[in-house]
């Protein structure tokens, strides 16, 4: 029973590194928290020092989530529900870190890292998912919702076709709503037709002006 206490304690507390605070900090002196949105994801970290920042979070982010399931296969092996339980935890983690008061990113990265845990083959799609979507759209926030469906319909498929742990889909089904919540503000941005634009799309906007 310690061990699962300790497992699930130490996803979310592993979750809850704010890598983009801290990349941020190291590249430029600055407080991510000050810039744009004020997540401390590979987005905002983009936003504040620059591509190199955010692509050094993303990676940190990911990281996070494989190390989640990583622990769980360490202290409870063999245990598909624990493995989706820690996967899940990074993700909470990430999103309401208790470091800095629980206002953290969109929950992307660590949501990647496990994914790539559980099936390692996921991340041919998962990786170059996330800046496909936003060259297209525009919008870090739509393409966290789309990355988070396809995790979804991958383990569902992984489920029917490859007898993978249902836990997985339960995993899938779990970060999809956490990131869903923590995007709430987005959403409603999205609708406003005031959410902000990122990438190549957001270049263009600022050249049509």
């Amino acid at each position: 029973m310690l061990n699962y206490v300790v497992a699930v304690a130490a996803a979310y507390l592993v979750g809850a590194i704010p890598m983009g605070l801290i990349v941020v900090w190291s590249i430029g002196k600055k407080d991510i928290r000050t810039f744009g949105s004020g997540r401390t994801g590979g987005t905002n970290a983009m936003r504040a020092a620059g591509p190199v920042a955010g692509l050094l979070t993303g990676l940190g982010d990911i990281l996070k989530g494989v190390a989640a399931v990583y622990m769980a296969r360490l202290l409870v092996p063999g245990d598909s529900v624990m493995e989706a339980l820690c996967a899940v935890m990074s993700v909470v983690g990430h999103n309401w870190p208790i470091y800095l008061g629980f206002r953290g990113g969109a929950g992307t990265g660590p949501n990647i890292g496990a994914a790539i845990a559980l099936w390692p083959i996921s991340a041919a799609v998962l990786i170059p998912l996330v800046p496909l979507c936003i060259v297209v759209t525009g919008y870090a926030s739509v393409a966290s919702t789309l990355t988070s469906l396809a995790i979804l319909v991958i383990f569902i498929l992984r489920a029917i076709f490859a007898h993978q742990p249902l836990t997985y889909v339960g995993y899938a089904t779990a970060t999809l709503i956490f990131v869903a919540i923590a995007l709430i503000p987005n959403y409603r941005r999205l609708i406003a037709g005031t959410e902000r634009i990122v990438g190549p799309r957001s270049k263009m906007a600022q050249l049509s002006k």
